[in-house]
């Protein structure tokens, strides 16, 4: 879509703190983070809704990878995930550790390089 923020980070338009790429789905740093990387997942295909994307398991269990990173890279156990949709219309899943976490929530290559040595 044109005018989608998200679609224009997947085209390289628009910068990201990357934490995860495949053929298929993206994870970056939220720009607004709730915590030390507080992450955002989203299909590199355009979907307006996460119930619209055919391929839920494996969007999931992308989800899923970027939560054990996070847990190894910060270590904790109280990984939240959030769903709700309006405030980007492209399909997106919030994935961050609990705001007990220490570390800088601002330190946006430092906490995503946390998260990509975490998948080592």
């Amino acid at each position: 879509m044109e005018n989608c923020i998200f679609c224009k980070i997947v085209k390289g338009d628009i910068p990201a703190h990357k934490v995860y790429e495949d053929d298929n789905f993206l994870a970056f740093l939220d720009i607004h983070p709730q915590s030390p990387g507080h992450t955002q997942i989203i299909p590199k295909k355009h979907y307006r809704w996460v119930w619209d994307v055919p391929n839920a398991g494996e969007y999931f269990e992308v989800a899923q990878k970027i939560a054990k990173a996070q847990m190894k890279a910060f270590d904790t156990d109280f990984i939240l995930s959030k769903i709700v949709g309006d405030e980007v219309p492209h399909a997106h899943i919030w994935v961050f550790p609990n705001s007990s976490v220490k570390g800088d929530p601002k330190d946006f290559e430092g906490n995503a390089e946390k998260i990509r040595q975490a998948f080592k």
